[in-house]
């Protein structure tokens, strides 16, 4: 079965992502590979008759290294797509997912070890505790984490909700595109999710930590723009940890006439939103790593060690290392926002 034009744009879309040194391109034997796990994903791989063997797992320790070649990676695609035509919105996700993971593999081996110009003055507020070259080192350490936690923010402010939202059927909203109005006719409000009449807000934790109380104040207005706006107000939380802010949140939206989704429940209606195609890639790619995460959560932070030579960054965590390779460097980005940024719903392949 021959590709319809919009599975086309799509596949195109999904293949490329950003521009410069750091773009990230699927190729052919890229590609190979995903629409492998897809077809061993749906049970497929068997009846596709092209020799694929069963693929390397997609969460490798390197990203990069996640490849089959020897296969025409298109007429493997319309095979699966002929198969079971939700396997184009399994592609686009599982697409974007690998792009975000190689796009931040890229951020760690190129993000510029910070100047003493950056950081020199924070010394003040710790002088005299270290010997000067010591807390030159760890001030420089410091700053480069925070920078690559920076950028984490910000590429899963393109991935997360949206990949949910796309999984679901739904499509995110950025706010100069939003539908949903302060006060039903205001200002747009960013969206994680709009699927027909009902407009979601996905958590991963509602937490009693400090946050500004214009932004919580914000966060209780959703659910009435949502109705002002003529939309249902939804909200998902995946995990069910009980805290006030949660209770607080969730009174919120059901006095808006709301629906609220909290731990398996929250789980189980985005799979049941998404199908039964669908709900397998949320289960496997999202629900999976996110339990294994909050199942670890540590009461006291483990040991932890950083140190670089030979261009290669040695982290060791507990008992465990990493070791990442540092190719160059690029210019510092500007202040990144960590939230979905405003084009979001361009980002992902199928939105």
């Amino acid at each position: 079965m021959a590709l319809t034009q919009a599975q086309r744009a799509l596949l195109e879309k999904a293949r490329s992502l950003g521009s410069g040194n750091q773009a990230v391109r699927l190729d052919n034997d890229i590609c190979t590979f995903l629409a492998a796990t897809i077809a061993a994903d749906l049970q497929l791989l068997d009846l596709l008759g092209a020799g694929l063997a069963t693929p390397e797992p997609f969460f490798g320790s390197n990203p990069a290294a996640l490849r089959i070649s020897g296969h025409d990676f298109m007429d493997l695609f319309s095979d699966i797509v002929r198969r079971n035509p939700d396997a184009d919105t399994y592609f686009s996700c599982l697409a974007a997912l690998h792009k975000s993971r190689l796009k931040y593999q890229r951020i760690l081996e190129t993000q510029p070890v910070p100047t003493i110009d950056q950081v020199g003055p924070r010394g003040l507020l710790q002088f005299g505790t270290l010997g000067p070259a010591a807390l030159v080192g760890l001030l420089f350490w410091r700053k480069w984490l925070f920078d690559l936690d920076n950028r984490a923010g910000q590429e899963t402010g393109y991935l997360f909700e949206p990949i949910i939202a796309n999984a679901i059927g739904g499509v995110p909203a950025s706010a100069t595109r939003s539908p949903v109005r302060r006060g039903g006719t205001g200002t747009g409000r960013q969206v994680d999710c709009i699927r027909e009449d009902r407009a979601y807000e996905i958590k991963l934790r509602v937490t009693s930590a400090a946050s500004g109380q214009g932004r919580w104040r914000q966060e209780l207005d959703f659910p009435v723009d949502c109705r002002a706006s003529g939309y249902v107000p939804v909200l998902v939380v995946l995990d069910p940890t009980p805290n006030p802010k949660l209770a607080e949140l969730r009174r919120a939206f059901l006095a808006q006439g709301g629906e609220v989704h909290i731990g398996s429940d929250a789980w189980n209606h985005l799979e049941a939103e998404a199908g039964a195609t669908m709900a397998r890639f949320l289960q496997k790619y999202v629900r999976q790593p996110i339990q294994a995460l909050l199942a670890e959560v540590p009461r006291e932070l483990p040991r932890v060690g950083i140190h670089m030579a030979n261009n290669q960054v040695h982290f060791t965590v507990g008992d465990e290392a990493l070791t990442i390779g540092r190719t160059g460097e690029e210019p510092l980005p500007g202040d990144e926002a960590l939230q979905i940024p405003a084009d979001v719903d361009e980002q992902l392949p199928g939105v």
